[in-house]
Protein backbone atom coordinates (compact mmCIF):
# COMPACT_ATOMS: atom_id res chain seq x y z
CA UNK A 1 0.00 0.00 0.00
CA UNK A 2 1.20 3.45 -0.62
CA UNK A 3 2.38 4.44 2.72
CA UNK A 4 0.24 7.56 4.76
CA UNK A 5 3.21 9.57 5.74
CA UNK A 6 2.79 11.49 9.07
CA UNK A 7 4.86 14.63 10.62
CA UNK A 8 5.62 14.52 14.27
CA UNK A 9 3.51 18.08 15.89
CA UNK A 10 4.70 19.02 19.03
CA UNK A 11 2.78 19.70 22.03
CA UNK A 12 1.66 23.75 22.69
CA UNK A 13 -1.00 26.12 22.64
CA UNK A 14 -3.66 27.03 20.12
CA UNK A 15 -6.79 29.37 20.42
CA UNK A 16 -9.84 28.82 18.69
CA UNK A 17 -12.19 31.29 17.59
CA UNK A 18 -16.54 31.01 17.02
CA UNK A 19 -17.14 34.06 15.14
CA UNK A 20 -20.56 33.42 15.69
CA UNK A 21 -20.54 33.60 19.19
CA UNK A 22 -17.73 35.98 19.15
CA UNK A 23 -15.89 33.66 21.72
CA UNK A 24 -12.26 32.31 22.04
CA UNK A 25 -10.88 29.33 23.81
CA UNK A 26 -7.06 28.20 24.22
CA UNK A 27 -6.61 24.94 23.89
CA UNK A 28 -3.31 22.92 25.46
CA UNK A 29 -2.14 20.12 23.15
CA UNK A 30 -0.26 16.99 23.84
CA UNK A 31 2.50 16.33 20.85
CA UNK A 32 0.61 14.04 18.16
CA UNK A 33 1.08 13.06 14.64
CA UNK A 34 -0.64 14.59 11.45
CA UNK A 35 -0.51 13.52 7.74
CA UNK A 36 2.03 15.15 5.55
CA UNK A 37 -0.41 15.26 2.83
CA UNK A 38 -4.22 14.66 2.63
CA UNK A 39 -5.44 11.38 2.10
CA UNK A 40 -5.01 10.44 -1.60
CA UNK A 41 -7.40 8.81 -4.38
CA UNK A 42 -4.71 5.84 -4.72
CA UNK A 43 -4.67 5.42 -0.60
CA UNK A 44 -8.20 5.70 -0.87
CA UNK A 45 -8.77 3.08 -3.14
CA UNK A 46 -5.71 0.57 -1.88
CA UNK A 47 -7.49 0.54 2.09
CA UNK A 48 -11.48 0.92 0.95
CA UNK A 49 -10.97 -0.69 -2.53
CA UNK A 50 -12.15 2.23 -5.00
CA UNK A 51 -11.14 3.05 -8.68
CA UNK A 52 -8.45 5.85 -8.39
CA UNK A 53 -8.51 8.28 -11.59
CA UNK A 54 -6.20 10.33 -10.04
CA UNK A 55 -4.00 8.45 -7.78
CA UNK A 56 -2.01 11.59 -6.45
CA UNK A 57 -5.14 13.90 -5.92
CA UNK A 58 -6.99 14.09 -2.65
CA UNK A 59 -9.77 11.56 -2.36
CA UNK A 60 -12.77 13.77 -2.10
CA UNK A 61 -16.81 13.08 -2.36
CA UNK A 62 -15.96 11.23 1.13
CA UNK A 63 -18.30 11.86 3.42
CA UNK A 64 -17.13 12.41 7.25
CA UNK A 65 -18.32 8.61 7.73
CA UNK A 66 -16.76 6.95 5.23
CA UNK A 67 -13.45 8.90 6.42
CA UNK A 68 -13.91 7.39 9.64
CA UNK A 69 -14.34 3.99 8.39
CA UNK A 70 -11.10 4.88 6.31
CA UNK A 71 -9.01 5.63 9.76
CA UNK A 72 -10.74 2.11 11.33
CA UNK A 73 -9.85 -0.05 8.04
CA UNK A 74 -6.20 2.03 7.66
CA UNK A 75 -5.39 0.95 11.63
CA UNK A 76 -6.45 -2.55 10.61
CA UNK A 77 -4.28 -2.78 8.07
CA UNK A 78 -1.06 -2.23 9.90
CA UNK A 79 -2.34 -3.93 13.07
CA UNK A 80 -3.04 -0.92 15.47
CA UNK A 81 -6.41 -0.75 17.46
CA UNK A 82 -8.73 0.80 15.73
CA UNK A 83 -9.70 4.49 16.99
CA UNK A 84 -13.44 4.56 16.51
CA UNK A 85 -16.38 2.15 17.36
CA UNK A 86 -19.49 2.65 14.73
CA UNK A 87 -22.52 1.60 15.83
CA UNK A 88 -25.18 2.77 12.78
CA UNK A 89 -25.07 6.46 13.28
CA UNK A 90 -23.08 6.79 16.19
CA UNK A 91 -19.33 6.94 16.40
CA UNK A 92 -17.14 7.08 19.72
CA UNK A 93 -13.88 7.87 19.97
CA UNK A 94 -11.48 5.89 22.09
CA UNK A 95 -8.85 8.31 22.99
CA UNK A 96 -6.61 6.26 24.53
CA UNK A 97 -6.37 4.52 21.09
CA UNK A 98 -3.26 4.87 18.73
CA UNK A 99 -5.07 3.97 15.54
CA UNK A 100 -5.58 6.21 12.99
CA UNK A 101 -7.91 9.25 13.24
CA UNK A 102 -9.64 12.49 12.32
CA UNK A 103 -7.66 15.61 13.90
CA UNK A 104 -9.62 17.42 16.51
CA UNK A 105 -10.57 20.83 15.14
CA UNK A 106 -7.59 22.03 17.61
CA UNK A 107 -5.23 19.95 16.78
CA UNK A 108 -5.92 20.99 12.92
CA UNK A 109 -5.27 24.38 13.22
CA UNK A 110 -2.29 23.81 15.60
CA UNK A 111 -0.91 22.11 13.13
CA UNK A 112 -1.77 24.39 10.05
CA UNK A 113 -0.42 27.27 11.57
CA UNK A 114 2.81 25.84 12.49
CA UNK A 115 3.48 28.99 14.82
CA UNK A 116 2.44 31.50 12.60
CA UNK A 117 -0.31 33.78 13.92
CA UNK A 118 -1.75 35.58 10.69
CA UNK A 119 -4.62 33.81 8.44
CA UNK A 120 -2.10 32.26 6.14
CA UNK A 121 1.39 30.34 7.23
CA UNK A 122 3.07 31.97 4.11
CA UNK A 123 2.19 33.97 0.74
CA UNK A 124 -1.12 32.06 -0.39
CA UNK A 125 0.16 31.74 -4.08
CA UNK A 126 3.03 29.86 -2.51
CA UNK A 127 1.29 27.93 -0.44
CA UNK A 128 -2.22 27.15 -1.60
CA UNK A 129 -3.96 26.19 -4.81
CA UNK A 130 -7.10 28.71 -4.11
CA UNK A 131 -9.55 30.34 -6.70
CA UNK A 132 -6.82 32.46 -7.95
CA UNK A 133 -5.16 29.60 -9.80
CA UNK A 134 -7.96 28.88 -12.26
CA UNK A 135 -7.96 25.10 -11.97
CA UNK A 136 -11.45 23.07 -11.89
CA UNK A 137 -10.30 20.51 -9.62
CA UNK A 138 -8.33 19.73 -6.82
CA UNK A 139 -4.78 18.80 -7.83
CA UNK A 140 -1.87 16.59 -7.25
CA UNK A 141 -0.53 16.98 -3.31
CA UNK A 142 2.25 18.62 -2.60
CA UNK A 143 2.63 21.01 -5.15
CA UNK A 144 2.52 23.95 -3.49
CA UNK A 145 5.39 24.99 -0.45
CA UNK A 146 4.59 23.25 2.87
CA UNK A 147 4.34 24.98 6.58
CA UNK A 148 6.73 24.66 9.24
CA UNK A 149 5.76 21.38 10.04
CA UNK A 150 6.50 19.85 6.85
CA UNK A 151 2.38 19.87 6.02
CA UNK A 152 1.22 20.18 2.30
CA UNK A 153 -2.27 21.54 1.72
CA UNK A 154 -3.71 22.38 4.95
CA UNK A 155 -5.18 25.61 2.91
CA UNK A 156 -6.12 25.43 -0.32
CA UNK A 157 -6.42 22.90 -2.44
CA UNK A 158 -9.19 20.29 -0.83
CA UNK A 159 -11.23 21.04 2.60
CA UNK A 160 -10.35 18.22 5.40
CA UNK A 161 -12.87 16.62 7.95
CA UNK A 162 -12.04 16.89 11.58
CA UNK A 163 -13.74 15.04 14.35
CA UNK A 164 -15.82 17.63 16.22
CA UNK A 165 -19.31 18.97 15.57
CA UNK A 166 -19.45 22.27 13.64
CA UNK A 167 -22.02 23.69 16.24
CA UNK A 168 -25.00 21.32 17.51
CA UNK A 169 -27.07 24.50 18.40
CA UNK A 170 -27.24 25.47 14.93
CA UNK A 171 -26.14 22.75 12.59
CA UNK A 172 -27.59 19.54 14.55
CA UNK A 173 -24.93 16.69 13.78
CA UNK A 174 -22.79 19.04 11.00
CA UNK A 175 -18.77 18.06 11.02
CA UNK A 176 -16.66 20.51 11.08
CA UNK A 177 -13.96 21.00 7.53
CA UNK A 178 -11.22 23.18 7.77
CA UNK A 179 -8.76 24.71 5.56
CA UNK A 180 -10.31 25.78 2.13
CA UNK A 181 -10.53 24.38 -1.31
CA UNK A 182 -9.18 25.17 -5.16
CA UNK A 183 -12.33 26.85 -5.86
CA UNK A 184 -12.31 29.51 -3.28
CA UNK A 185 -10.90 33.25 -2.89
CA UNK A 186 -8.62 33.79 -0.12
CA UNK A 187 -11.44 35.27 2.52
CA UNK A 188 -12.44 31.77 2.89
CA UNK A 189 -8.66 29.70 2.87
CA UNK A 190 -7.44 31.11 6.43
CA UNK A 191 -6.28 28.97 8.89
CA UNK A 192 -9.00 30.28 11.24
CA UNK A 193 -12.29 29.58 8.96
CA UNK A 194 -14.72 26.72 10.09
CA UNK A 195 -17.21 25.44 7.71
CA UNK A 196 -18.85 22.30 8.07
CA UNK A 197 -22.29 19.45 6.42
CA UNK A 198 -23.62 16.35 7.21
CA UNK A 199 -22.19 13.30 8.40
CA UNK A 200 -22.71 11.24 5.59
CA UNK A 201 -22.73 14.31 2.61
CA UNK A 202 -20.00 14.34 -0.09
CA UNK A 203 -18.74 17.18 -1.65
CA UNK A 204 -16.05 17.47 -4.67
CA UNK A 205 -13.59 19.53 -2.39
CA UNK A 206 -13.59 18.41 0.85
CA UNK A 207 -11.26 15.67 1.57
CA UNK A 208 -9.64 14.68 4.87
CA UNK A 209 -6.01 13.95 6.46
CA UNK A 210 -5.01 11.28 9.26
CA UNK A 211 -3.94 11.85 12.56
CA UNK A 212 -2.43 9.61 15.10
CA UNK A 213 -2.34 9.53 18.67
CA UNK A 214 -3.40 7.96 21.95
CA UNK A 215 -4.02 9.93 24.92
CA UNK A 216 -5.21 9.07 29.22
CA UNK A 217 -8.27 9.45 29.87
CA UNK A 218 -11.45 8.71 27.98
CA UNK A 219 -13.91 10.76 25.83
CA UNK A 220 -12.04 14.22 26.33
CA UNK A 221 -8.61 14.67 24.30
CA UNK A 222 -7.13 17.78 22.42
CA UNK A 223 -9.43 20.61 23.00
CA UNK A 224 -12.72 17.98 22.69
CA UNK A 225 -14.89 15.94 25.13
CA UNK A 226 -18.03 14.19 24.71
CA UNK A 227 -19.94 16.33 27.94
CA UNK A 228 -19.57 19.40 25.74
CA UNK A 229 -21.21 17.82 22.69
CA UNK A 230 -23.97 16.45 25.37
CA UNK A 231 -24.84 19.87 26.48
CA UNK A 232 -24.15 21.60 23.62
CA UNK A 233 -27.87 22.06 22.55
CA UNK A 234 -28.56 23.10 26.01
CA UNK A 235 -26.86 26.50 25.80
CA UNK A 236 -28.77 29.82 25.64
CA UNK A 237 -28.65 30.74 21.31
CA UNK A 238 -27.09 34.18 20.77
CA UNK A 239 -29.90 36.92 19.61
CA UNK A 240 -31.30 36.66 16.23
CA UNK A 241 -30.12 32.53 15.92
CA UNK A 242 -32.76 29.76 15.72
CA UNK A 243 -32.40 25.83 15.92
CA UNK A 244 -32.21 24.38 12.81
CA UNK A 245 -35.45 22.78 11.79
Amino acid sequence: MSDVELARIPGGDVTLHDARRSTRRTVTLEPFEMGVYPVTQEQLGEVLGVAASNPRRPAVEVSWQRAVRFCNALSEWEGLDAAYTVDGEEVRWHVDSDGYRLPTEAEWEFACRAGSTGPHYGPLADVAWTAADGVSAPQPVGGKLPNLHGLFDTLGNVWEWCWDFLDPERYDEYRVFRGGGYADDAWSVRAGVRRGSGPRTTHDDVGFRVARGGFDGMDAAQGWSAAADEVAGGRPLPPGWTPRR
